[in-house]
């Protein structure tokens, strides 16, 4: 989504702006500039991070971005080298940025990828901390794999295919992703993916070097017979899936499709990578059980995050894999970062292992069912013309078709412009897009502000 003109454009009139005013004056807001522009967020905080560089601005967060009181005379730096130095970008990082920037003031966040902070349990969590801060040794480095009764909790949570010896503790499901793309292939190798699927995912795959090769998939998960004939055709060791409440549509592997996936696995001799990132959060009903249950011959690699479903600090996550691949795995997570902090282990042990962590789940199941449907009946009265692809038991988003020749990346800039923070569907798809989407959040906001934003994406999209 990044528009290298809109930034221009955006830097070229704060340094307009600059220039007519005296040091410490106030500049036009993110929010101004959004709409002047019709600019993203992202977009113009990168203009005034540019022209901050220059020490032309001074941006005070949560007041606003001001002249500085640098003397015009001094020259800026000179750091036009540095393009030559770094040379042509291997990946475009942008659309990562782009989901993972924070939603200006005022602005009713339709695209997150984590629990409004009235449905975290920070209380549990921070007692927790506390309480593993002080616990005798806490900070010592513990084994490189992660704590053994942890471990032992995220093994029982694969539904009994794991032990704990299987698993690897890491700081957060991101960075699990990235140790198992580099620890199963090599530059140049292809990656099968659901279409569409996490573009944190295939960022991190073309940053090992790989080719990220799209297999279609629909309301009940990846179509086993596309996955075998892809399978065949690229040579492809490594598929990336999210078998349940997959991010961004919602869809979830049908049972009568698993034994086939599994099949296509075996007869290829590959190995897929199961993203339980949802598992607490289901709405409607028990979620099945994760598709490495039924995995007997070792192709499926678990990886289970508990950040989704607590809060975004708690960046603790785990990967499992059975035989020489768990070697692997475990051998690639040292060669990344060793280990992850032991007091944030211990406080994560404490915390899935409390009746806390069950009322928590129980709590957000409702929360989440509310708002998923209030954002469908906002959707349903003010924005008709939008289809919500299937109804979600469960994760944090809808998938939304839009009318045929609307530009969903246009729209999204334009509805940042009205206050509004969506996110459009190109990028969910490493190839090209069978139409324009957006992927539309519920959990980030309350009811009402869930009906307030689709009022304000139903302005931008007029």
């Amino acid at each position: 989504m990044l528009n290298d003109n809109a930034e221009a454009r955006v830097i070229q009139d704060l340094r307009t702006c600059a220039d007519a005013r005296s040091p410490g004056e106030r500049l036009p807001s993110v929010r101004e500039l959004m709409a002047r522009h019709r600019a993203s967020p992202v977009t113009v905080q990168r203009a005034v991070a540019a022209l901050a560089a220059e020490g032309l601005v001074e941006p005070r967060p949560g007041r606003g971005t001001f002249v500085t009181g640098r003397p015009a005379a001094e020259p800026a730096p000179d750091l036009s080298w540095q393009a030559v130095a770094l040379g042509a970008r291997a990946v475009d990082e942008a659309p990562l940025q782009e989901l993972m920037a924070l939603p200006p003031p005022g602005a009713i966040p339709l695209s997150s990828g984590y629990l409004q902070s009235e449905l975290q349990p920070v209380g549990a969590v921070g007692a927790a901390l506390a309480r593993a801060a002080r616990r005798a040794g806490a900070w010592e480095r513990g084994p490189v794999e992660g704590r053994e009764e942890l471990r032992a909790w995220f093994a029982r949570e694969a539904g009994g295919a794991f032990r704990a010896h299987d698993m690897v503790v890491c700081p957060g499901g991101q960075s699990a992703l990235s140790t198992t793309f580099r620890a199963f292939t090599v530059p140049g190798d292809a990656i099968l993916v659901e279409a569409p699927t996490y573009v944190g995912a295939i960022i991190a795959a073309r940053a090992a070097g790989l080719r990220v090769v799209p297999v279609p998939s629909d309301a009940d998960g990846v179509r086993p017979d596309h996955l075998a004939e892809a399978l065949r055709r690229t040579g492809a060791r490594l598929v990336f899936s999210q078998p349940l409440y997959a991010n961004p549509n919602g869809a979830s592997l049908s049972p009568d499709r698993r034994s086939a996936v599994l099949d296509a696995l075996a007869g290829a001799g590959a190995f897929l990578l199961e993203d339980d990132w949802s598992r607490d959060l289901a709405i409607d009903g028990d979620p099945p059980p994760p598709l490495a249950a039924d995995d007997r011959e070792g192709h499926v690699v678990y990886l289970r995050s508990l950040t989704k479903s607590s809060a975004p600090g708690l960046r603790v996550a785990a990967i499992g894999a059975r035989g020489a691949a768990g070697a692997r795995l475990r051998g690639a997570r040292i060669a990344d970062d060793f280990f992850v902090s032991g007091p944030l282990q211990e406080a994560a042990l404490e915390i899935v292992s409390s009746p806390a962590w069950r009322r928590h789940r129980r709590r957000l199941r409702g929360e989440l069912g509310a708002r998923r449907d209030a954002l469908a009946a906002a959707l349903a009265r003010r924005l008709p013309a939008l289809r919500v692809t299937s109804m979600p038991a469960g994760g944090l988003h809808l998938w939304v078709a839009l009318p045929e020749g609307t530009d969903d990346v246009a729209l999204a800039n334009a509805a940042a412009a009205e206050g509004v923070v969506v996110f459009p569907g190109r990028p969910w798809f490493p190839a090209d897009a069978p139409g324009p989407f957006l992927r539309l959040t519920f959990a980030a906001a309350a009811p009402d502000a869930l009906d307030e934003g689709v009022r304000r994406l139903a302005r931008a999209l007029r």
